[in-house]
C-alpha cells in the first residue's frame, strides 16, 4: 500500500503541473496483452497507460502505467482474476534536432508494487533512453497519400533497490522501427526489438513485432499487434516467447 500512496502522491502533482501548462493535451491507452514464456513484467495482461504532453516545455511528456496481470500467467490467462503489477511513470523531454532528425529521451522509474509480489519482478529499477526519428520516402505508391518514418531507440534499465532476495537487473534493450501511415487512416508497424541482459554475462535475444491500426476520428485509435521471439534463447529481459496484443487509445 505505501507504493501505491507514493504513486497517488506523484501522480498528483503530475496533474497540477499539467494544469498549470496550455495547451491541454492527454492521452490514455488500453491494452490487452496475451503472451507465453515471458519475464515477470512480460506477462499475460491488461495495461492502462495514462499520458500528459505538454506544448514547449522541457518536459514534453509525462506517463503512468499501470499494468494489472492475470493471475494466471500462461498465454490464455484469465482477464476476471486481475493483480497489479509494477507502475512505472516516464518523463520523456523535448527533442534535439538535426534537419529532419528528431533526438527525444526520457527517463522512466519502475516500482515494485506487484500484488502478489510473483506477479512484478521485485525490484526498483531506472532506466534512461533515447530514440531517433526520421522520415523516409515511400517504398511504393503515391507519396501524397501516405508517410514513412524510421524509429531507432536505445534504453538502459537498472535496479538499484528492492527485495535482496529477487533477481538483479541490468539491461540493455534496441527497438529498430519501420512506421507506415496511409490515408490518414491506416497505420502498418514493423519493429525489431533486440536486448542484451548484462546479468547474464552478455546474453541477447530479440523480438519481432508487426502491427497493423485505424485512426478513426475525434482522436480514437485501435490496433492489433503479433509478436514472437525471433533470436536467441529465451529468458532474457524484457522478450517473450510470443504476444497478440489489441488496443485503443485517444489523445485529446
Amino acid at each position: 500500500m505505501k507504493h501505491l500512496a507514493v504513486l497517488a502522491a506523484i501522480a498528483g502533482l503530475a496533474c497540477s503541473a499539467a494544469l498549470a501548462q496550455e495547451p491541454p493535451t492527454f492521452g490514455f491507452e488500453f491494452k490487452r496483452q496475451n503472451t507465453s514464456r515471458g519475464t515477470p513484467e512480460e506477462t499475460t495482461q491488461n495495461l492502462l497507460r495514462l499520458e500528459r504532453y505538454f506544448d514547449g516545455a522541457p518536459v514534453r511528456l509525462l506517463r503512468l502505467d499501470l499494468p494489472f496481470p492475470d493471475k494466471k500467467t500462461d498465454f490464455a490467462g484469465n482477464p476476471l482474476e486481475p493483480g497489479l503489477g509494477d507502475v512505472k511513470i516516464r518523463a520523456g523531454f523535448q527533442p534535439l534536432r538535426s534537419g529532419e532528425l528528431s533526438f527525444p529521451s526520457f527517463v522512466e522509474f519502475t516500482f515494485p508494487s506487484a500484488d502478489p509480489k510473483g506477479l512484478g519482478a521485485g525490484k526498483y529499477q531506472a532506466s534512461a533512453g533515447l530514440r531517433v526519428l526520421t522520415p523516409m520516402a515511400p517504398l511504393f505508391g503515391d507519396p501524397s497519400s501516405h508517410t514513412l518514418r524510421f524509429e531507432a531507440e536505445i534504453q538502459q534499465v537498472s535496479s538499484y533497490a528492492g527485495d535482496p532476495g529477487r533477481k538483479r537487473i541490468s539491461y540493455t534493450k534496441l527497438e529498430a522501427t519501420l512506421y507506415g501511415v496511409w490515408d490518414d487512416r491506416y497505420t502498418l508497424k514493423a519493429k525489431l526489438k533486440p536486448s542484451i541482459d548484462w546479468v547474464q554475462n552478455g546474453k541477447a535475444a530479440a523480438v519481432a513485432e508487426i502491427e497493423g491500426g485505424l485512426l478513426m476520428r475525434e482522436g480514437w485509435r485501435a490496433w492489433l499487434m503479433l509478436g514472437h521471439l525471433f533470436a536467441g534463447p529465451e529468458g532474457v529481459p524484457p522478450n517473450y516467447d510470443k504476444r497478440l496484443e489489441l488496443g485503443l487509445a485517444r489523445r485529446f
